[in-house]
């Protein structure tokens, strides 16, 4: 769906109401081939308003992605549900209008189109979160491994370190028997 600022202003009596189930798994894949392995149909709901100028979008999104784990690869399953408010407007100085904390795009003229699909992938990837991880894999008994190398978590490997002394420095050790290993 596309619309221009002109295209809107017949919505500022009434907003353009919007409750529809999007298929946007060809773009996000396409845009985001590394992060997004698959994407049901995202459900949207929401309202966009035009007032002096300044069109207003008010959305709802529920959806599922399919995403690599940040730790072994392994597909997961990430649903989403969030909400986001986008800004519209042709004149820069109507930035004023807002406060700070509000994302306000600057059109080109009132011509120029607003891309909701766009939006709605752009905002999907964004809550995507840095660490995704397989249910196996929070319950902490999986740590991915390879040949001569394994991950380990932060305890097993104060463990480790604690326990293993350099073979070529183990003779030192038995100069001063009374000191203990931290001095």
């Amino acid at each position: 769906m596309k619309w221009s600022l002109s295209e809107l202003h017949r919505y500022s009596r009434e907003p353009l109401h919007i409750d529809s189930t999007f298929d946007l798994k060809a773009p996000l894949m396409a845009r985001f081939p590394e992060t997004i392995l698959d994407a049901t149909g995202v459900r949207v709901q929401g309202d966009v308003t035009y007032h002096d100028g300044d069109a207003t979008m008010v959305v709802s999104v529920h959806t599922k992605l399919t995403v690599p784990s940040t730790r072994s690869l392994t597909e997961v399953e990430l649903p989403l549900d969030f909400d986001f408010v986008e800004n519209y407007t042709a004149d820069p100085d109507h930035r004023a209008l807002y406060d700070d904390d509000e994302l306000v795009f600057v059109m080109d003229n009132d011509q120029a189109l607003i891309d909701f699909d766009n939006a709605l992938v752009e905002n999907i990837y964004e809550q995507i979160p840095t660490k995704v991880l397989s249910a196996e894999e929070k319950s902490g008994h999986h740590f991915p491994a390879g040949k001569g190398w394994q991950v380990i978590d932060e305890q097993a490997h104060t463990k480790q370190k604690n326990q293993s002394v350099d073979p070529r420095l183990a003779k030192l050790k038995q100069l001063f028997p009374d000191q203990d290993d931290h001095n």
